[in-house]
């Protein structure tokens, strides 16, 4: 055998290991923003992230599309919310035969907020937030290393690596927030997505506006939400970036409460920093807010 005959069997050998190496890297499906980075920086090298749906649709009212579906046959696993916020993929599930396919449920070890008459609806909103967000990489590092042995070290190290980082981010803020006297700061919300990243800071909201999320106050429900935002004094008012709620502006004229806009990092392209970016933008807006009302009382 000549030297060119073994130098070509030597790289057709190459070749096919690493074509073997990266068939067995995960492919791991997400229906939510939040979790494509979650996902992205827990995998790292190891893995491909695939979006379930296409960027700019809401998740609250979407139904999965034939494209969709296709996508689902493609993936080793699927990390879900599965708690009010991607029920169009957890529909689908219970329709199809997808034996390879492996559901993550992201808040299988979060504390979860409930409210409602008897608590009996629970808050979905714990990516907004980061003790909720890093329980949910710590879950998916876990399953994805069960689902990929030879990786889960991996998976661990990038997780860990991760959560120090958006701890980093958290402290950071967290250091201003606790110079500020907040003893009479009041804080009024258009709905309860912001419960898990305040509860992290020991704040409480005096006053939630939509009965359900998405869903407008009545004028009868506003006007008393006037009333009750002026004889509780509450200065500040939180609502969500990006969603024109009309009814906001009416609040803010008849009271004269200041309006700060949170991200729900629901929106815009996939993208493995939104978390950070939107999670910094977050945390600046409640220092913002937060020193406003401080100075306001």
């Amino acid at each position: 055998m000549n030297k060119s005959t073994l130098r070509l069997g030597f790289l057709i050998w190459i070749l096919s290991s690493t074509t073997h190496l990266w068939a067995q890297n995960l492919t791991v499906g997400i229906t939510l923003h939040p979790y494509y980075s979650y996902v992205s920086q827990v995998l790292g090298e190891h893995g491909q992230v695939l979006p379930l749906i296409e960027s700019g649709f809401n998740p609250h009212n979407y139904e999965l599309q034939p494209a969709d579906l296709r996508r689902l046959t493609q993936l080793d696993a699927l990390v879900v919310n599965g708690i009010g916020h991607d029920e169009f993929a957890l529909h689908a599930l219970e329709h199809l035969d997808l034996p390879r396919l492996t559901v993550i449920h992201a808040n299988r070890d979060v504390p979860l907020l409930r409210y409602g008459q008897g608590n009996m609806s629970v808050n979905p909103h714990t990516f907004v937030a980061i003790d909720a967000a890093i329980r949910q990489i710590y879950t998916i590092a876990a399953e994805l290393g069960r689902l990929d042995p030879a990786h889960a070290a991996a998976f661990q190290q990038n997780a860990l690596r991760y959560a120090r980082h958006l701890r980093q981010i958290k402290n950071h803020y967290r250091t201003q927030i606790m110079a500020l006297d907040l003893t009479q700061v009041r804080i009024a919300s258009t709905h309860n997505a912001y419960g898990y990243l305040l509860q992290e800071f020991g704040i409480g909201i005096d006053t939630v506006i939509e009965p359900a999320h998405g869903v407008e106050p009545s004028a009868t429900q506003l006007q008393d939400t006037i009333r009750r935002i002026q004889q509780a004094q509450i200065q500040v008012l939180f609502t969500e970036l990006d969603l024109d709620h009309r009814y906001v502006d009416v609040i803010e004229q008849a009271t004269g409460i200041r309006i700060y806009h949170f991200s729900h990092m629901t929106h815009g392209a996939y993208s493995a920093d939104l978390v950070e970016r939107e999670m910094r933008h977050n945390l600046e807006t409640l220092v913002q807010a937060l020193t406003y009302a401080a100075e306001a009382r």
